[in-house]
């Protein structure tokens, strides 16, 4: 069997087509067709065709990970979700995540500090709320409890500023509405019930 063209890709220019006795069999990223060392021309074995395509297969998967994150932060969870929502295998899975872990891609520790950090920009969220969302993304409990000790920002303050905008809206005037809201933002009761007396 031989290789009889290497096609940059139209869409994506950063992947490159491999065809084999003229017809398309897999496609590569730009650094995996350099670090391969394929030709046109070249002969290759049946055994060293079926090694390509497994590793074509990773070399997809660890590109469509990178693709994710550069669009935001992922969990090492989420990654692991993404790739078994794309039906790769087990070990497609395993060796993409230890690549990313290898480069430094994946830290859940940074991850859940830059939600914390973006989260308390975005809206005004209790450390409770907070909790709960990065254990929904399968952060590990003693990351989140780090990440939420370092967390500087006053409770109390954010739920006085929270407080302030929502008794602008008509529908929160009532008080008991109002801590219905505030309980399933991840307030204490005992908190909300003070600030609303100030």
């Amino acid at each position: 069997m031989k290789i009889t063209d290497i096609k940059q890709q139209v869409k994506r220019q950063d992947r490159y087509s491999i065809f084999v006795d003229g017809k398309y069999l897999f496609s590569f990223s730009e650094n995996e067709l350099m670090s391969s060392g394929l030709k046109i021309n070249q002969e290759l074995s049946e055994q060293e065709l079926l090694a390509l395509k497994d590793q074509a297969v990773l070399d997809k998967a660890y590109d469509r990970t990178l693709n994710l994150i550069s669009h935001r932060p992922r969990s090492e969870w989420e990654l692991r979700d993404y790739m078994k929502h794309k039906d790769y295998d087990e070990d497609v899975v395993a060796q993409t995540i230890e690549r990313l872990n290898q480069r430094g891609y994946i830290n859940d520790a940074d991850f859940a500090r830059r939600w914390v950090e973006t989260r308390r920009l975005l809206k005004s969220t209790s450390k409770r709320r907070l909790a709960q969302e990065l254990r929904h993304k399968r952060i590990a409990d003693d990351i989140v409890q780090q990440v939420l000790e370092a967390d500087e920002t006053d409770e109390h303050q954010v739920l006085r500023e929270l407080v302030e905008r929502k008794r602008k809206q008509t529908k929160y005037q009532d008080n008991l509405k109002l801590m219905q809201y505030l309980g399933r933002q991840g307030f204490s009761y005992d908190d909300i019930k003070t600030v609303l007396q100030e």
